[in-house]
């Protein structure tokens, strides 16, 4: 039996290395991770995920998104067939963003943001992950927060405060912490709540999603994923 593919997309401004402890088995799944890269300029949100598109080596894969990156590959499920759709930590419409990036997206603040982003790696790591960091922990997530550029961070807020999906597609399978001070747990809507996850569940609660994610992908309704 040939493996299934499963293609993994990191959070905004981060690398693949936040899966690092993602572990699925070897005999089953073969794992590829996407990589931010700059948009060009004035790229729309849809043609920056045809262009990830391009990064899809196979036919019908698992896209597994965390945060922004669960956005992008929603995005590009509309332009490719895949088997599997998983978010972790993200949204699935716009009406699950969150008071304040509501009334970012109405007062324009959103404009402000990228550039006290870049100047201070403690505001980017509050921003990508929601949490105030401890010097210890800031040092750990520098290796994992790699895609600093301004172009970069003021086209992804952007798209993330004005990402236009208003109706949430059914098939998507969404994971996410009843923690999370990003996207908090009372605007999500049917999805898998793992207790006691943060934003940063894809990091800090990888063995959850080591035992969980293969029964969501292979598809065992008998076998139902544990909070």
């Amino acid at each position: 039996m040939s493996k299934i593919p499963v293609y993994l997309m990191p959070g905004l401004a981060a690398s693949s290395t936040i899966f690092e402890h993602i572990k699925l088995p070897e005999e089953k799944f073969e794992v590829f991770y996407l990589e931010w890269f700059l948009p060009l300029d004035n790229e729309s949100i849809e043609d920056y995920a045809f262009r990830m598109t391009k990064e899809i080596k196979h036919k019908n894969p698992v896209l597994i998104g965390v945060s922004f990156g669960g956005i992008i590959v929603q995005e590009m499920a509309l332009l490719i067939e895949t088997k599997k759709v998983i978010i972790v930590s993200s949204i699935k419409s716009n009406a699950e963003l969150p008071l304040r990036m509501k009334i970012a997206k109405s007062t324009k603040a959103y404009k402000v943001i990228p550039t006290q982003l870049i100047s201070n790696m403690d505001a980017l790591a509050k921003y990508a992950f929601g949490e105030n960091l401890v010097t210890r922990r800031l040092k750990l997530y520098e290796k994992y927060l790699q895609m600093r550029d301004k172009k970069y961070l003021d086209w992804a807020i952007e798209n993330v405060i004005l990402w236009r999906r208003t109706k949430p597609d059914e098939n998507v399978i969404h994971i996410h912490g009843d923690s999370d001070a990003v996207f908090p747990i009372r605007h999500i809507k049917n999805s898998i709540v793992v207790k006691g996850a943060t934003h940063i569940l894809v990091i800090m609660k990888y063995k959850w999603l080591n035992e969980n994610l293969p029964k969501l992908i292979l598809n065992n309704e008998e076998d139902e994923p544990k909070t």
